[in-house]
């Protein structure tokens, strides 16, 4: 953890036990704990989900859990959040957090492609999350952009990869360029509106309009 970091987790509010719970578990439990949203990501998505209070929220790319739980926290009454993991070795984890959130009537847990899956959902939601195979980006901002309702919104991680984008001469390798389309692609648009934070690893906030 960078002086950065440290200082940011001490001075915002602190995560809920569930969310303890499952970002040490996910250390002990995986090999790639970095893919956590972790708690300023998490809290960030937790006060857009309240401010939103949505009905549906699509997520693309649980990895154990930790930003669907936080999002969650936010649904109106009856609200669901669909989340789809393509890898179904966390399933035991990732349920076991949204039991400890006291969340798994809230949430439907879908393994599999999300290219094949979001087609199959037949929602407008209200807000959507992406961050699941960067070099799919595109693909999956075309999927959901007509399931978006006027005013919703789409929140895509990691689009500042480590810096990647911004160097002089960016990488060819396939996620970097996946992430360069999407960020040239999501500014051209003229159905969207949107404000990329750096935030950890980027968060660009798209508002469809």
């Amino acid at each position: 953890m960078t002086p950065l970091e440290k200082y940011l987790k001490d001075f915002s509010s602190e995560q809920s036990e569930a969310l303890v719970w499952l970002e040490r578990e996910t250390h002990l439990r995986t090999n790639h704990a970095r893919m956590l949203s972790g708690n300023n990501v998490g809290k960030l998505l937790y006060f857009i989900s309240e401010m939103l209070h949505p009905e549906h929220i699509l997520e693309l790319g649980t990895f154990t859990g930790y930003s669907a739980i936080c999002m969650a926290g936010g649904l109106a009454e009856n609200g669901i959040l669909d989340t789809i993991e393509i890898n179904d070795e966390l399933e035991d984890l990732i349920l076991e957090g949204f039991e400890r959130a006291g969340l798994s009537d809230k949430v439907n847990l879908h393994f599999g492609d999300a290219k094949e899956i979001i087609p199959t959902l037949d929602y407008k939601f209200d807000l959507v999350y992406i961050d699941a195979n960067k070099r799919e980006y595109v693909d999956y901002f075309d999927l959901v952009i007509d399931k978006v309702r006027k005013g919703g919104f789409i929140i895509a991680d990691n689009v500042l990869w480590d810096g990647k984008v911004y160097e002089e001469h960016p990488s060819n390798d396939a996620q970097t360029q996946g992430i360069l389309k999407f960020n040239e692609l999501i500014v051209g648009d003229s159905r969207v509106e949107n404000v990329i934070l750096p935030l950890r690893d980027g968060l660009n906030v798209i508002r469809v309009k």
